[in-house]
């Protein structure tokens, strides 16, 4: 288990760290984002998808739960907040176990459908730009991702 916080003082800091995960995931990697409402997780995903070369716009799936975005690999982005229940079937087995990367904001309204080995980031105001970004691993391969994002 690996386990990494830092704090970032703009939008661009945070979207950088993200751009530079971008650049180290792989395909099966899944990553879930937490945070207060306009902390900064669709931001993260921004840069995430930066770093997997996306060149289309990225914006928050919130009415259409998962969004496919192309770059060197597939990404999707999942906002499960509107979810009416929990044990209902989206197939989301065959996007966290597929050939791209899966961001999951919202992950506590899902957690039995989560895959064990994932990539948990929560994203905390602190100021008006500032946040907290809390990283952790919960398996193997999000702990080498945890450590490779610290370099």
């Amino acid at each position: 288990m690996a386990e990494w916080t830092i704090v970032t003082e703009s939008p661009e800091e945070t979207m950088r760290i993200a751009e530079n995960l971008g650049q180290l995931v792989q395909e099966g990697d899944v990553i879930t984002l937490e945070g207060d409402l306009g902390a900064g997780k669709t931001s993260f995903t921004k840069g995430l998808a930066k770093g997997l070369g996306v060149k289309r716009v990225v914006n928050s799936p919130t009415f259409t739960i998962i969004k496919e975005y192309q770059g060197r690999l597939p990404l999707y982005h999942m906002d499960v907040y509107r979810m009416e229940d929990e044990a209902e079937d989206l197939g989301l087995d065959e996007y966290f176990y597929g050939e791209g990367v899966s961001v999951i904001e919202w992950p506590s309204m899902i957690p039995s459908q989560l895959p064990e080995d994932r990539l948990m980031i929560s994203i905390y105001h602190l100021g008006e730009t500032t946040r907290k970004i809390s990283i952790k691993s919960t398996g193997v391969r999000s702990a080498v991702l945890c450590k490779e994002l610290q370099e």
